[in-house]
């Protein structure tokens, strides 16, 4: 269900981008040739479009974050509850890898 969630989460901000870019580049086009009262009554909604995009950036950054802390967590637990396993695969890994550069 994360990967769900997070698939969603960056559909949803990968739209809500597109759509402030697609905002801002009409106003932007609007605002060529205009005159400085025009460009003065333009400035707030391109701020407004500006502060969205940023603030839906930052909670995903946010979002994104908590999840990789969860996945440390989860990796720190386990390595806790199975030392001797991990370093089992650990020593496979070693000796595979070992395997595969002295072939070269």
């Amino acid at each position: 269900m994360d990967t769900k969630y997070q698939a969603v989460t960056r559909e949803k901000l990968v739209a809500d981008m597109r759509v402030v870019l697609a905002d801002t580049e009409q106003l932007l086009k609007a605002v060529i040739g205009q005159s400085g009262e025009k460009l003065a009554a333009l400035q707030p909604r391109i701020q407004e479009n500006l502060l969205s995009a940023k603030a839906r950036l930052e909670e995903f950054e946010q979002a994104a974050s908590e999840k990789a802390r969860a996945a440390v967590d989860a990796t720190d637990d386990y390595a806790h509850e199975h030392p001797w396993k991990l370093a089992g695969i650990s020593a496979l890994l070693g000796v595979a890898i070992g395997l595969l550069v002295g072939r070269r």
